[in-house]
């Protein structure tokens, strides 16, 4: 089956304070717009996309078009409708202009959609005719009405995304009923004149940007990288992330030689534009002997909110011939999380070892690399 995809972009965004059209908001090097587009651009399933938009912007978005088509190694139709005064009306445009046999229609502001949700909603629109995407809400949620407040049912409340996904020629039917009435989503539409949709599993990371503090993470981001090595030797403890290790040797070190926790902490303080740890702690200071280098990651850490950032996530790979780490890696995991106040699954580390190569090979010493992101608190 043909997949089309309409990029419902002719909103104004103004809740969210840019100045500008948010789609128009850089994250890093491309605008809002681009990473949406270039999510569905790049995905071998797709082959049209209609971008509806306000015709006063048309000029800019056909610029970030063809941004996108000289980005990527596809060439599929890429091309703009004209979007109307409400997203009713722009979506009901948007569909008029599609070929397909499957649509999915996407907000202009969720950029960061994954292959696999695509994917997913792609499947299941195949298999039973739609895909609605949603999450259960983290927070309680309260109704109110003219006699007041009260809290309703979290269990039985779901928060939907999109893509939201349906056969073109069922949405086309149910949204040529709508009349001259006004919905915030396609699903509503369905299951007004249609029916119900079938509900698939969102993602939490599949957020939409709408407020100035969801532009945060896109503006702020720092990305930094730390590595360290340290020589194993006999009468030394294994300590890494904090947690020992059983082995016959340890890493030898002015501190405890954690290169686990080392090189995390210089990915932090990197990413924050801060001294290193050898200026900070250096090994010339005997107050730094023996130190437990969990609580300078934890030090580490502080400075690293003072400056106004919060971890994202942490990756990190250890290079270690010998000993076998796998039965310590969730334990190391949560010490992590717990020391960087982020969640476990925030936390990535893998091992490898140099299959018998260099001095890690021989046993010698274990290097770690790690890398951090950063957001603005």
């Amino acid at each position: 089956m043909k997949v089309s995809v309409l990029i419902a972009a002719a909103g104004k965004g103004e809740r969210a304070c840019q100045g500008q059209n948010k789609l128009f908001t850089k994250m890093g090097a491309y605008t809002v717009l681009h990473q949406t587009v270039g999510a569905f651009y790049s995905h071998e399933r797709i082959d049209e996309i209609a971008v509806a938009v306000n015709p006063a912007e048309k000029e800019k978005v056909n610029e970030i078009l063809q941004g996108i088509r000289e980005s990527f190694h596809r060439s599929i139709p890429l091309f703009i409708v004209e979007g109307g005064e409400t997203r009713t009306q722009t979506v009901k445009n948007g569909l008029a202009a599609l070929h397909g046999d499957i649509v999915m229609i996407h907000d202009g502001a969720r950029p960061f959609v994954s292959e696999n949700l695509i994917s997913r909603c792609i499947l299941q629109t195949e298999r039973v005719g739609s895909a609605l995407p949603a999450i259960p809400p983290t927070d309680t949620i309260w109704g109110s009405s003219p006699t007041g407040i009260s809290p309703l049912n979290r269990n039985s409340l779901l928060a939907v995304q999109t893509p939201q996904c349906f056969l073109l020629n069922d949405i086309r039917n149910a949204y040529a009923c709508v009349g001259a009435e006004s919905y915030t989503d396609d699903a509503a539409v369905y299951c007004k004149f249609f029916n119900t949709p079938h509900l698939i599993k969102g993602e939490e990371d599949n957020k939409k940007l709408t407020y100035p503090q969801d532009f945060c993470f896109a503006q702020n981001g720092r990305v930094g990288v730390g590595y360290d090595t340290h020589r194993l030797v006999e009468n030394r403890k294994l300590i890494l992330g904090g947690v020992e290790i059983p082995h016959t040797k340890g890493l030898l070190g002015h501190s405890d030689a954690d290169v686990l926790c080392h090189a995390i902490m210089d990915a932090l303080l990197s990413a924050a534009a801060l001294p290193d740890i050898g200026h900070l702690f250096p090994d010339t200071d005997p107050k730094y002997e023996g130190a437990d280098s969990a609580k300078l990651l934890s030090e580490v850490v502080r400075l690293v909110e003072e400056q106004g950032y919060r971890a994202v996530n942490v990756s990190a790979v250890i290079c270690a011939q010998k000993p076998k780490l796998a039965p310590y890696l969730d334990k190391i995991i949560h010490n992590l999380a717990n020391l960087i106040h982020i969640s476990t699954n925030q936390v990535g580390i893998t091992c490898t070892t140099t299959e018998g190569l260099g001095f890690i090979g021989r046993e010698e010493g274990i290097a770690c690399h790690a890398s951090v992101l950063l957001a603005r608190t």
